[in-house]
């Protein structure tokens, strides 16, 4: 089932179905076993004819963003060459390798963009690109009740001057775009689950590629389990899980570009790019 937020109001598609209803995101969200949970209220809720034509919220509210990187060979290789020059290459095979995974904090709700939203590059990076991730919801509790699509906007020539800049390469202002919406299922999804993402610059396709999210190194239960270690989210947190997918060095991304991912199952998430 796909869950859909605007401000007070969420619609639930469900067996091509619609139902909408007055409900605070956190409170509605934030629980184990979710996708019961909905299906035993869709009775409460009122049945409309089809998903109105807004453009709807990213599907967050009280919830913080963290990422995790290096969960991709490619997303290895990429970050070992950005930072070759600044000598922390090396830091990113041993993460790879490592029993730890690389975790990191992204966003707070307010500085995130939804789908048709704006999402921003650095005035002070010159090397800029978009990063399509499955993201994952998690409850307070610690259990994966829902996937969305995600976008981690990352400023290459900053991280890779030297590693220790990851924060100011990764959180900014809508540096992190969710949706279109909370896909709620009650079985993980499949591992054979296709991303692809498209850049457009004008009417020009600048770059497509896609992958599988079987060619993730790492689980989603592991990657959750080294989040939720010592860490507590009152109203859940979304975890975007790394990506497979990085344009050639010679690209960056520029103003009014139009970047669109998609996730199967879950739908497409589409922002233009902003200084």
């Amino acid at each position: 089932m796909h869950l859909y937020k605007k401000d007070d109001h969420c619609w639930l598609e469900y067996e091509d179905k619609v139902f909408t209803h007055k409900a605070h995101w956190d409170e509605l969200v934030n629980r184990v076993n979710l996708y019961d949970y909905l299906l035993h209220q869709i009775p409460h809720w009122h049945q409309v004819d089809f998903i109105p034509d807004l453009v709807f919220d990213a599907p967050i509210h009280g919830q913080e963003v963290w990422a995790a990187g290096v969960t991709y060979l490619r997303s290895k290789v990429a970050r070992m060459e950005e930072s070759k020059d600044a000598g922390g290459g090396d830091f990113y095979d041993k993460v790879y390798e490592a029993d730890r995974p690389e975790l990191f904090f992204k966003a707070q709700p307010y500085r995130v963009s939804g789908h048709e939203g704006l999402i921003r590059i650095r005035k002070d990076s010159s090397w800029n690109v978009p990063e399509p991730e499955l993201t994952l919801f998690i409850s307070s509790a610690g259990t994966i009740e829902g996937y969305t699509v995600g976008n981690d906007v990352s400023s290459r020539s900053i991280e890779g001057e030297n590693p220790l800049y990851l924060p100011q390469a990764k959180s900014y202002e809508k540096s992190a775009a969710l949706g279109p919406c909370l896909y709620v299922t009650n079985k993980p999804i499949p591992a054979s689950t296709n991303i692809s993402i498209v850049i457009r610059r004008s009417d020009n396709v600048m770059f497509s590629n896609s992958i599988p999210i079987s060619n993730m190194k790492r689980s989603h239960v592991e990657l959750v389990a080294w989040l939720t270690r010592d860490l507590v989210f009152p109203h859940g947190c979304y975890l975007m899980t790394g990506t497979g997918i990085v344009p050639p060095d010679n690209f960056t991304l520029k103003p009014g570009d139009l970047v669109t991912i998609t996730i199967e199952h879950i739908g497409t998430l589409q922002n233009t790019v902003s200084l």
